[in-house]
């Protein structure tokens, strides 16, 4: 495969990705806002606190969709270790997105229902980031692409190898097509 045409695979696979990674984040940012909603229209939860609740409800919905939809082509031999680390870094991007809210709420006393729904929102899109980057590069690692076996490798396993003499002209063998 040329150059060009592996940026070109590696780019859709990104895409891809980033795809996937939305749509379970979408589903997330339904569940927090409703979740969030729900607290500070029936209850007595101050707002801060009760976005923070709304928002390991999310979390706990969305490793669901990550693991099993999202990353299901990724290691999955260390689900310790994985959960651990999604839980860490879900903590980082919760305490980004509650810190958001509360500097809105306490700093500024942006409170209204609808600006602690825009704060809420724009804590979770920085938050977002955060976790795309921490997820792919820490949480849910990529498995190793396979490597090609060497020659000697598959002679060495009773295999028939040949290889062509150097600079020799190599043609598609007719019994194969």
């Amino acid at each position: 495969m040329s150059e060009r045409g592996a940026l070109r695979a590696r780019l859709e696979l990104l895409a891809r990705e980033i795809a996937k990674f939305g749509v379970v984040g979408a589903f997330g940012l339904v569940v927090n806002m409703a979740v969030s909603n729900l607290l500070w229209r029936y209850t007595e939860i101050p707002t801060v606190r009760a976005g923070l609740l709304a928002t390991f409800v999310a979390i706990l919905c969305n490793y669901v969709g990550f693991r099993y939809w999202t990353y299901r082509d990724r290691d999955k031999t260390g689900r310790t270790r994985e959960l651990t680390l999604f839980l860490l870094f879900s903590a980082v991007g919760a305490v980004i997105e509650t810190g958001v809210l509360y500097v809105a709420t306490y700093g500024f006393g942006w409170d209204t229902p609808v600006q602690s729904n825009v704060f809420k929102i724009v804590g979770i899109g920085v938050a977002t980031l955060f976790r795309f980057w921490s997820y792919r590069t820490w949480v849910f690692k990529a498995l190793p692409a396979p490597v090609a076996e060497e020659p000697e490798a598959a002679a060495g396993k009773g295999g028939l190898v040949t290889v062509p003499a150097p600079g020799a002209r190599v043609e598609a063998d007719p019994a194969r097509r």
